[in-house]
């Protein structure tokens, strides 16, 4: 079951963000098997991340709850607030899904 992760970076994080933006990578790839999408929320001032919003296939809320809050940014308060939802495709690549 597909669900949307939605998060935005707490105030004043920037520089710990870099420093942990490798091993947040890290821990993303380390789980690429469950993630149908990923990315970045950009200010279009600038080119680096303010938060971002994940589609993760598992099988339960809870698993996408650990997922997130095992994720280094979470753990190290990048951000501190997430928001969980059910997902289910209307439109997928540009086309019309029938389920």
């Amino acid at each position: 079951m597909p669900y949307v992760i939605s998060f935005f970076d707490d105030p004043d994080v920037f520089e710990k963000k870099k420093e942990l933006r490798a091993v947040h990578l890290e821990y993303v790839s380390a789980n690429a098997g469950k993630i149908i999408a990923s990315g970045g929320f950009f200010p279009d001032e600038d080119d680096f991340p303010v938060g971002g919003l994940i589609i993760l296939d598992v099988e339960n809320r809870q698993q996408a709850v650990e997922y997130i809050e095992n994720d280094p940014f979470f753990v190290h308060r990048v951000f501190s607030d997430y928001k969980v939802d059910r997902w289910k495709k209307f439109v997928f690549d540009h086309k019309r899904v029938t389920v």
